[in-house]
């Protein structure tokens, strides 16, 4: 097989992970797209059903694309994530039309599918994702030959939750599109905030949602604004932690003007730049898969029949990202003088001191913005004090508002920026005093993290709480555990170490180390 396509090849893509079927060829641009989406009469899509739609339109919807069969050189199709039964009709056709046509078969992630087009589709070259779909919510950036998944949903993906309070109100499928237009003659309502570090979760907030007396106007605009908000965070601290320049948003809920709105003032006042592809490419299609297909080949990037299997499970950061060969970074945080500036809060370091003070993000609805600023500026100067006198290094409190917390400076080294498997030991003895005094930090990264004098000082307790569950304590380590992969080359030998510091300074450590191993499998596809 050439190393390069020829310049009239073109390349058959099948996309069919749930509920659209779609086919697309690309050559040097997208020259022909033909979908059939699977329409459930009530409720959510049924797995059996989405693939027995899809095996009786297969045929129709190839046939709407494939006109000149002599000039296809490789068909792709979506190998996952997905649903089992739609994803095996699909493979099925993808290797039929691979053996008749005499080419080669690529298998496709999913994921990656919808990065890559919006990459082709806005000209970005290093962004960070917001890639919001129904079965997936996750923030992503490049690094080193991979995807890296900076964080995501540790239980249901955005669309989902939205079409689950849509399916409470008899709404049809989907849901989002009714959900958008019903936000638009509303008002603010409160309902749960929950995000995690780098992670966020959405049953919480779609219980309440449903649970809800006020209006379904309102109901819908409040859903929106928490929901929404919740994503536009975890990818300001990304944005923030990996000092990037540039914010791609992708997926099926990406067609969404409220959640573009709030990106795009995000990226203003963080002086990024913003982009989403049209909506062609928003949602599952095919051309998103000929496309991935298509640079793929031309990286010889091929998957033999015997190895054609589906994976429902298959994760964006296996993927080996063989078309792009440069290696992706990691930038400090910007500064001004002596000045710092995280996701959600200005830093003025002093000489002694250093001021931390929560500035109002004009992409969040003011109640919400306001109610988040003061509970967590008053949570994170008590939680910090607790956890010092628990014997935790943290930084002393001297002074403490509705919005600003002044207190010592801790002059050492970030972590980010000395991660060797003794540092990252020491991280995981003062995480392991922290989780023993029955305390979460909640926002777990190491840029959180400052070595000095031989010690781990833990700071940034912005989304900390007390709590001694297994499972919040999990969550707390998968925080930790994420940041680590996504921005390290040995992630391996760093985690051992951690896991070695963490267990000697707590004994109930096993147990959630084994919580934590439980949570990483929930961010497969759900």
């Amino acid at each position: 097989m050439p190393d390069v396509m020829p310049e009239d090849g073109l390349v058959l893509g099948l996309e069919g992970t749930a509920w659209n079927l779609s086919a697309a060829l690309f050559g040097e641009d997208l020259i022909a797209l033909h979908s059939s989406p699977y329409i459930p009469p009530k409720g959510g899509i049924h797995p059996r059903e989405a693939a027995q739609h899809h095996a009786s339109v297969m045929k129709e919807v190839i046939s709407r694309v494939l006109t000149e069969p002599d000039r296809i050189r490789a068909v792709a199709f979506s190998q996952g994530p997905g649903l089992g039964p739609s994803l095996r009709t699909v493979a099925t056709a993808a290797r039929a039309l691979s053996i008749a046509l005499g080419v080669p078969l690529v298998g496709v992630n999913h994921c990656v599918a919808h990065v890559e087009i919006g990459r082709w589709a806005t000209g970005f070259s290093d962004p960070i994702v917001l890639y919001a779909s129904g079965a997936n919510t996750q923030v992503l950036g490049y690094l080193n030959g991979r995807y890296r998944i900076f964080g995501e949903t540790l239980d249901i993906g955005l669309g989902n939750a939205l079409d689950k309070f849509a399916r409470s109100h008899d709404l049809p499928h989907p849901g989002g599109p009714i959900i958008e237009n019903l936000a638009r003659q509303g008002d603010y309502i409160e309902l749960p905030y929950t995000v995690k570090g780098m992670d966020l979760a959405f049953s919480g907030l779609v219980s309440a949602a449903q649970e809800s007396a006020a209006t379904i106007e309102d109901v819908c605009f409040g859903l929106q604004e928490t929901g929404f908000a919740m994503c536009v965070e975890v990818t300001e601290r990304a944005l923030a932690h990996a000092g990037k320049d540039e914010v791609l948003l992708v997926g099926g809920v990406g067609a969404n003007g409220r959640l573009q709105e709030m990106l795009r003032v995000m990226c203003e006042d963080r002086g990024a730049a913003f982009a989403v592809p049209e909506r062609t490419y928003l949602g599952d299609n095919g051309a998103m898969i000929a496309y991935t297909g298509k640079i793929m080949l031309e990286h010889n990037v091929v998957l033999p029949l015997e190895e054609s299997q589906i994976r429902p499970g298959f994760r964006a950061d296996e993927v080996e990202v063989a078309w792009r060969t440069e290696p992706g970074e990691i930038f400090a945080a910007a500064h001004d003088g002596g000045v710092a500036r995280g996701a959600e809060a200005v830093v003025t370091i002093r000489e002694a001191d250093v001021i931390k003070h929560r500035t109002s993000k004009r992409y969040r609805n003011p109640g919400l913005d306001r109610r988040l600023i003061t509970e967590r500026t008053r949570a994170e100067a008590r939680l910090i004090a607790a956890a010092r006198r628990a014997g935790v290094p943290t930084p002393v409190i001297r002074d403490v508002t509705a919005d600003t917390i002044v207190m010592e400076r801790v002059a050492g080294d970030v972590l980010k920026y000395v991660a060797t498997p003794e540092t990252i030991g020491l991280a995981g003895e003062a995480v392991g005093r922290l989780h023993a005094a029955g305390i979460v930090h909640g926002d777990l990264t190491t840029s959180n993290m400052i070595v000095r004098d031989g010690q781990c000082v833990l700071i940034d307790f912005g989304l900390a709480s007390t709590s001694s569950e297994v499972e919040s304590r999990g969550v707390d380590l998968h925080v930790f555990f994420q940041t680590l992969e996504s921005t390290t080359e040995n992630f391996a030998e760093l985690k051992e170490a951690f896991i070695e510091g963490y267990a000697g300074a707590f004994r109930e450590a096993d147990e959630v180390l084994s919580r934590e191993h439980e949570v990483e499998l929930r961010g497969r596809y759900l």
